[in-house]
């Protein structure tokens, strides 16, 4: 089978594209696989960078080389026709793009748009209530497959060492690091804006719990889609100043990279692969996104942050997300929106979300250092919640175990690819 893949920033890319892929080569060595980065305000441009050390049988197709090739170029390392075309991210109009330009059959999964449905060949759907949107869309009953959450695959793959890439340090396990369970692992985000100002935060967060709980082992899951360089530049620069955030530096190298403070006290080990080191942590605390839904599949107790200290630097869908850019009124304008828009929400944790319970304890507004230690302080002192909520985090998601597995037969068999 040749497939196309559409797909944009690193949730998508680590919590759907890689479990599918995998799958797929498991089942059908053979298949020729493309993976098309599109333009997306939430990527950050190493994407193909990971793509290809992951995936190096793939032809990977950078954003830059998808513009010029939507517009009509040719590039000579392309099949000129696929089998199949699925969307596994970005705005979908990319992905019908490069069905006009390769042909194929097209896929969709979670979302689609009206006006593709009847093109829709099979739309793969989370779970009942995924399946019941794309029917309300005209896609007939019998074109769509409940296959459940690819991201649960994805976070399960990586904690088992699935993707495991070379210069990612050894997990650690209550044999060979017996302060693993005394872990709080700090994960700052990956899109630019969060790492040029979360990396300061926690950090800052983490000299404060030092302080307040020594024993406590603070490490920074920094993603793969962020450099060395661009950990420079958040930590010499120390944040937005309504953050409140610490300066410092980047220490090491490779597989003994950590974070160092100002002044050289305090040094934070940083770790690349968070999957495989989280199931030891004793917490996570993080941002919200798809890292809740994974962290959720491993259990680990999390604490969720949604610092609007600077409204402005969020990141949002539309043409909303430029609104800063206007002249005089333009910052003012997303403020409110921004903090509007998280008014009008009871959670924002996914897990949260699903359930209607706080499994994963929120902070929400401004935030500041001093805020998040005592909170981590609080959680650890309260075992009780801490395995209640690991329990029920566990369990959500159990259902969608093999979602990547399903999909990929479903796609094979689909092409007439399944041997």
């Amino acid at each position: 089978m040749r497939i196309a893949i559409t797909s944009n920033g690193p949730g998508e890319f680590s919590g759907w594209v890689r479990p599918l892929v995998t799958a797929l080569y498991r089942l059908a060595p053979q298949t020729e696989v493309t993976l098309v980065f599109v333009p997306d305000d939430y990527a950050t441009g190493r994407e193909p960078v990971v793509a290809r050390r992951l995936f190096p049988n793939a032809t990977i197709v950078t954003p830059r080389e998808y513009v010029r090739f939507a517009l009509g170029r040719s590039l000579d390392r392309l099949p000129k026709r696929v089998d199949a075309v699925q969307y596994l991210g970005g705005d979908l109009l990319h992905a019908a793009r490069v069905r006009a330009r390769l042909g194929g059959a097209a896929y969709a999964y979670k979302f689609a748009r009206k006006s593709d449905a009847k093109a829709v060949t099979r739309a793969f759907a989370l779970d009942a209530q995924n399946a019941t949107a794309f029917a309300a869309l005209g896609i007939t009953r019998e074109r769509i497959d409940v296959v459940g959450n690819l991201a649960i695959d994805g976070a399960l793959g990586e904690a088992a060492g699935l993707f495991t890439q070379k210069d990612d340090a050894s997990p650690p396990s209550p044999q060979a690091d017996q302060g693993a369970s005394r872990t709080i692992l700090f994960m700052p985000g990956t899109r630019k804006n969060e790492v040029a100002n979360m990396v300061p935060l926690f950090l800052a967060a983490a000299l404060r719990l030092r302080k307040l709980r020594p024993e406590l082992r603070a490490v920074f899951a920094i993603s793969p889609f962020t450099d060395e360089d661009e950990l420079q530049r958040a930590l010499a620069h120390g944040g937005h100043r309504n953050a409140w955030g610490a300066r410092g530096r980047v220490v090491g190298e490779g597989a003994t990279l950590a974070l160092q403070a100002e002044d050289g006290s305090d040094v934070f080990p940083v770790i690349r692969e968070t999957m495989r080191h989280a199931p030891f942590a004793r917490m996570a605390v993080t941002l919200p996104g798809t890292k809740c839904i994974e962290l959720a599949a491993l259990g680990v107790p999390t604490i969720v942050c949604v610092p609007l200290n600077a409204p402005e630097v969020v990141v949002i869908n539309g043409p909303l997300q430029y609104l800063d850019r206007i002249p005089a009124v333009g910052m003012a304008l997303k403020r409110a929106i921004v903090v509007g828009v998280d008014k009008r929400f009871a959670f924002t944790a996914q897990p949260n979300i699903d359930t209607g319970e706080m499994l994963m304890p929120e902070m929400r507004g401004a935030l500041y250092p001093g805020d998040i230690a005592r909170r981590i302080v609080a959680y650890d002192d309260d075992d009780v919640a801490r395995t209640h909520d690991a329990a029920r985090l566990r369990a959500l998601y159990v259902e969608h175990v093999g979602a990547a597995e399903r999909m990929a037969h479903a796609l094979l068999e689909g092409t007439g690819s399944l041997a």
